[in-house]
This record gives structure tokens, C-alpha cells and sequence, in this order.
């Protein structure tokens, strides 16, 4: 079930602050005016669940496998499985949006519980 368009974004924000923080960017603020924009040192972080030249990188970084799935009675993919993430698309704007949400998601849990991913 897809939320607002405008919670959509907030949690897309929320996820790209925290995975900043995870990645050692201490001091991160939202500018408001802004929407969305996040700054370290005045420099702008990177919009990883919305520009593919940004999360792309994660995805090479971490070395996240990627690979696609139907529900029963689809013809069409409806979920990715992002690492160990599922992101089904329904839930997002579109499959793009939903694949760079999983990895940011994905590098997150990599980050917050590197003993699970190192002995993988």
C-alpha cells in the first residue's frame, strides 16, 4: 500500500540522513528551504533513494546481489530482493525508486550489523 506522496518523501529523507550518519557524516541538517536537500559542512549529501549516480556507487561498494521476483499470478516482476531486502514495487513510485530504497536499506542493515554480512 503506497503512502503519500509527501510521507513517501520524508521517509526517503530519513533513510538517505541515516545511512549519512552510518557513513560518518556527523554533523547533518535538513535545509528547509531545500526540500529534501541534506548538507554536510555546507556540501550537499548524496540523494541515494532518488539519483542513480548516487546509489549506484552502493551498490558496487557493497557488492549487494539483486535479483527479481512475481507474485503468484503476474507475469510481471513485483518485487526485487536487494541483499537480504525485499522491496515490492507497489509500494513505491516506480521500480527504480523502489530498487535504490532497497540498497539504501540494504547498506544500512550492512552498516548497522557488520558481523551478520562478514561471515556470509
Amino acid at each position: 500500500m503506497r503512502v503519500s506522496d509527501q510521507d513517501y518523501f520524508r521517509s526517503c529523507v530519513a533513510k538517505e540522513r541515516q545511512l549519512a550518519h552510518l557513513l560518518g557524516h556527523k554533523n547533518v541538517e535538513e535545509c528547509y528551504e531545500s526540500a529534501g536537500t541534506l548538507w554536510d559542512n555546507n556540501r550537499a549529501l548524496p540523494q541515494w533513494t532518488r539519483d542513480w549516480q548516487a546509489c549506484g556507487p552502493l551498490l558496487a561498494r557493497f557488492a549487494i546481489p539483486v535479483s527479481y521476483g512475481h507474485d503468484p499470478g503476474q507475469a510481471d516482476h513485483s518485487y526485487a530482493i536487494v541483499g537480504s531486502t525485499v522491496v515490492h514495487f507497489a509500494d513505491h513510485p516506480s521500480k527504480d525508486r523502489a530498487l535504490m530504497y532497497g540498497i539504501v536499506k540494504e547498506v544500512i542493515q550492512h552498516l548497522e550489523h557488520p558481523r551478520r554480512y562478514a561471515l556470509a
